[in-house]
């Protein structure tokens, strides 16, 4: 059965899902049959490339909010995150472009060491201060996991993968993300937001034992009632993070 998972990099709604969905996983009787698939998605496609902007002053910008509420947003998730075992430093943490990261991701499919690099990623720019837009972080972090260094640099220097990362993101519309993490279970079950461990396990629970649907079936969506609410302004809240523009998931 597989899993697919659409997810941003720099969403730390993604990183706080991909973990609780792990924790589901963790004595699910058929785990070993249960592939995850990472599809891209970027919030914001237009982001710089050069890392110049700290996460909190991008919020605090973007959204016309002082940088103590912004600064508050970020200790709240962070917080959250502490829950799920995960270390974010989000002070340290420089917003920029994740084009090339997600075309990476493909390369490591290829390899089948998405996981690894999705981890590794994850906690480079939560945790270390790793601006993923630069070639250098991305050859050095891709390297770690296991990745050729010649294809590395190939897709560094071309847009190979590039159609891969769009189609994913085109996939995505169809079925009408509007927020990551969204998680689909089989082709049947779409769960939206990072829920709690105990109904991620329920839909893996139900995926497998059901017949596959023509239509996948949303049954969980990001909601303010699980104590993830951080603030009406902030794009990445009530388990999720939003696109841009659009209604916030759920």
């Amino acid at each position: 059965m597989e899993i697919e998972i659409w997810s941003d990099l720099v969403c730390p709604w993604c990183y706080i899902g991909k973990r609780r969905l792990e924790k589901a996983l963790t004595d699910f009787p058929q785990r070993e049959r249960v592939r995850l698939v990472w599809r891209s998605f970027q919030l914001d496609p237009l982001a710089p490339y050069e890392a110049r902007e700290g996460v909190s002053a991008m919020l605090a910008r973007k959204y016309g909010v002082s940088l103590a509420e912004a600064e508050a947003m970020n200790a709240r998730v962070s917080a959250l995150a502490a829950q799920e075992g995960l270390t974010f430093r989000l002070e340290q943490a420089r917003y920029s472009n994740t084009f090339d990261a997600h075309r990476l991701l493909h390369l490591a499919a290829a390899h089948g060491r998405t996981q690894e690099l999705a981890e590794r990623l994850f906690r480079a720019y939560f945790g270390e201060g790793a601006a993923l837009s630069e070639p250098e972080t991305l050859r050095r972090l891709a390297t770690e996991v296991g990745l050729p260094e010649e294809e590395i640099e190939l897709v560094l220097q071309s847009s190979a993968y590039a159609e891969a990362v769009r189609d994913d993101e085109r996939r995505a519309h169809e079925l009408g993300v509007q927020g990551v993490p969204f998680f689909l279970f089989a082709g049947r079950y779409a769960v939206s937001g990072a829920q709690p461990v105990s109904l991620l396990r329920q839909v893996l629970e139900r995926a497998w034992r059901e017949s596959a649907r023509e239509q996948p079936q949303v049954v969980a969506a990001a909601s303010a009632d699980d104590g993830q609410s951080l603030d009406q302004e902030q794009p990445c809240a009530d388990g999720s993070c939003a696109l841009p523009g659009s209604e916030r998931a759920g």
